[in-house]
């Protein structure tokens, strides 16, 4: 399943998608996909089944959220379907496959979080358009959405390629829609963040910059520091690149998220 920033999902066969090397280019998105030129991909999830004891939570730059259960994509169309209605100033930021019971993680560009019951977000269809996830302070927006997990630690990395890591067991659990707790100290030497994930030592992740270089990082490396810190160099940028997103290894049963 493939979600865009315009709030739209698509659905593939794995085999439909064409097979190539590590290092070839690959296919234009919009070669297998019908996208509209401002569509871009936001989310790919990989589903077997769709059950309906299994749920699609959506998070979006103004920081609404939405819960809708999996069986409700069941039927695609090859044009794609709406998954959720977005004001015309918002975008979708992120999406999760969740079990009902699960704890979500919602970090703005200027260095707040808000982690909330899931059960907080009644079950809606996918014509609604959600309810308040996090309240924004001024010139902020939400950047990212993660599911939570208390065993793990969440990275935040900034665009000028500082980062940390911070046990979850440092962020309290609020109710749905607060203004969140301070998790990253945002300076002019940092910049704004640009990802945030839940993280375990065994992982890895990779930065890709404006310029298209990618580093690949152990979590292990990356030191643990409180919640109101900047952070150490993760990758080095120059004035004219910034981080544009992150992307998490998962090394257990060589799975990649």
């Amino acid at each position: 399943m493939f979600f865009t920033n315009l709030g739209r999902a698509y659905k593939l066969k794995a085999y439909e998608i064409p097979e190539a090397g590590r290092t070839a280019r690959g296919t234009n998105i919009v070669n297998i996909l019908p996208l509209s030129p401002r569509e871009k991909i936001q989310a790919v999830i990989a589903i077997k089944e769709f059950d309906e004891d299994k749920f699609i939570f959506f998070a979006t730059k103004n920081g609404i959220v939405k819960k809708t259960s999996l069986s409700e994509f069941s039927s695609i169309r090859r044009s794609g379907l709406n998954a959720i209605n977005l004001k015309v100033d918002d975008e979708l930021i992120g999406v999760k496959l969740t079990d009902g019971d699960s704890k979500i993680t919602i970090v703005t560009q200027n260095g707040y979080s808000i982690t909330f019951e899931e059960s907080d977000v009644r079950c809606m269809g996918r014509t609604a358009a959600g309810v308040r996830g996090i309240t924004l302070r001024d010139n902020d927006v939400a950047v990212a959405m993660d599911v939570f997990d208390e065993d793990s630690d969440l990275l935040v990395v900034s665009e000028n390629g500082y980062g940390k890591r911070t046990p979850c067991t440092e962020y309290s659990i609020q109710n749905r829609g607060g203004k969140g707790l301070i998790t990253y100290k945002v300076t002019e030497k940092t910049g704004h963040i640009v990802g945030a994930k839940t993280v375990k030592d065994k992982d890895e992740i990779m930065l890709i910059n404006s310029n298209g270089v990618i580093i690949r990082l152990e979590v292990a490396q990356i030191s643990k520091t409180s919640r109101n810190t900047m952070g150490v160099t993760l990758m080095k940028t120059d004035s004219d690149q910034r981080i544009v997103s992150i992307a998490k290894i998962i090394n257990e049963d060589n799975d990649e998220e």
